[in-house]
């Protein structure tokens, strides 16, 4: 059960929802900027929302006007001064907290209520759904201050999501990408009215966990593994498997008997 009175610096947990956790990137003076202490503090809280099967669904968004300006530049002031492999130290750490966030088990909604720079966005493409305000804004900035956009998995990710060639324009440019341009790209699922992005958030979770625990998990799984194998016929061995292993569940059988309930014919001929 997560611990919704245990205190942290960067980010804060609350349950809007019965179901629905929401992580609060909670930075607002500094944009919800990264630090080493954020990284930190987002790897523990996934790790132990992975485990809490109370936890449906999880949202991330961001304190005030932003939703992640990227990497503080305070704290990057001293990466010229690590060492090569105190560098690579600093980036797997970055790349553990973003990977822990994808890897929840559960839908990770991201609520973009603005700006999402470097690596705020690679932390938006770790969702697996995407709404955004119309303040919301996308920077792949790495290459304006002397850095590769292969960073915190977006290199893979982005050009799943928008395709390759468009991926290396943003990429390439490190231009601005507003919320209408996102929600054309596919970068954006939905794009909501000032006031109720967090609103249209919580109906779309609720949708969700309105549904079996088990087969949502076994979709995310499915979906995610699937995105890295190489042939069909993975595909299907990987979705057999899980399907089978749902039939032994009291989640399908319980979704089935209530979906039989309340179904009505599609067909009226006979």
């Amino acid at each position: 059960m997560i611990d919704l009175d245990l205190r942290y610096q960067t980010i804060l947990l609350d349950a809007p929802a019965e179901g629905v956790l929401q992580l609060t990137l909670n930075r607002p003076d500094r944009y919800n900027a990264m630090t080493v202490t954020m990284f930190d503090e987002l790897e523990t809280a996934a790790r132990a929302i992975s485990v809490d099967r109370d936890v449906r669904v999880l949202v991330i968004t961001g304190a005030g006007k932003a939703f992640c300006a990227g990497y503080d530049l305070d704290d990057a002031e001293e990466l010229p001064s690590l060492s090569a492999l105190g560098m690579l130290d600093r980036q797997e750490q970055a790349a553990r907290a973003l990977s822990a966030i994808r890897a929840v088990p559960v839908p990770v909604i991201a609520a973009i209520n603005g700006p999402a720079a470097g690596g705020g966005m690679s932390l938006t493409l770790m969702a697996d759904i995407r709404l955004g305000s119309p303040a919301a804004k996308f920077n792949a900035a790495f290459v304006r201050i002397g850095l590769s956009a292969g960073d915190l998995g977006t290199s893979w990710l982005l050009p799943r999501l928008i395709g390759p060639s468009v991926a290396a324009e943003i990429g390439f440019t490190g231009r601005v990408v507003g919320a209408e341009e996102a929600e054309r790209l596919g970068l954006l699922n939905t794009l909501t009215a000032d006031d109720d992005l967090l609103e249209r958030t919580l109906a779309m979770a609720r949708q969700i966990c309105a549904n079996s625990p088990g087969g949502i998990r076994m979709s995310k799984r499915a979906l995610q593994a699937n995105m890295e194998i190489s042939s069909f016929a993975a595909a299907l061995e990987l979705e057999n498997r899980g399907q089978a292993l749902l039939t032994r569940c009291e989640d399908m059988t319980e979704a089935l008997d209530a979906f039989k309930a309340k179904r009505t014919p599609i067909f009226s001929g006979r």
